[in-house]
């Protein structure tokens, strides 16, 4: 089998867990809901699920290591003459449209918003799991603008960008809104984290 070969049958496994573990989610719940049947759901082994994913609470990040990935590596391609905003919105939108891809449309993230909100032993694991990533991204920020910018200055505008991207998406989700519109909340965040947009500007 060729390298790409496997990679694509790796990945397929992959969504297949994803997506069985949604659907386990969602009609058992996420507490009784045992990695086993997730497995078996997928029709592969446990010590299968176990090579793609630590815990089963790792399946609500399925796709955060690659997007957290793709925001760094939007930072690191800094061009001449970008400001800081410039970059962090093309890293914020290169996050955001592989939500919009990945996320959003399999119901990862909708999933994820209910369980953050009414599952308490969630909650600190996957807020610790989104600060690790917000940390990275901080440092990526500071180490690409150390010359002009102080690193506690880099962590209020990550922190800013983020909270406000993160804020919008949940509600949107809560109430239910389709990917496109999700997607579009996150990206109104985005503008009005970064004050270039008028609050309550464009609203029907």
């Amino acid at each position: 089998m060729t390298e790409g070969r496997r990679e694509r049958k790796k990945q397929r496994t992959r969504q297949a867990l994803i997506e069985a573990a949604v659907e386990l989610f969602e009609a058992k719940g996420f507490q009784d809901t045992t990695v086993a049947e997730i497995a078996e759901a997928a029709d592969v082994s446990t010590r299968t699920f176990f090579l793609h994913f630590p815990t089963k609470e790792d399946v609500l990040l399925a796709n955060a290591e690659w997007r957290l990935d793709l925001g760094v590596q939007a930072i690191a391609e800094r061009k001449a003459g970008e400001s800081v905003a410039d970059v962090l919105r093309r890293a914020a939108q290169e996050m955001i449209t592989d939500a919009w891809q990945t996320d959003l449309p399999d119901g990862l993230a909708a999933l994820r918003a209910r369980l953050i909100a009414t599952v308490p032993a969630l909650q600190a694991g996957l807020a610790q799991r989104l600060l690790v990533g917000q940390a990275v991204l901080i440092d990526a920020v500071h180490q690409s603008f150390s010359d002009q910018l102080p690193v506690i200055d880099a962590a209020a505008l990550v922190g800013g960008v983020l909270g406000a991207i993160n804020a919008a998406a949940l509600v949107s989700l809560q109430r239910g809104d389709g990917p496109d519109d999700v997607r579009a909340a996150m990206s109104r965040a985005l503008e009005l984290a970064l004050g270039t947009r008028e609050i309550g500007s464009g609203l029907g």
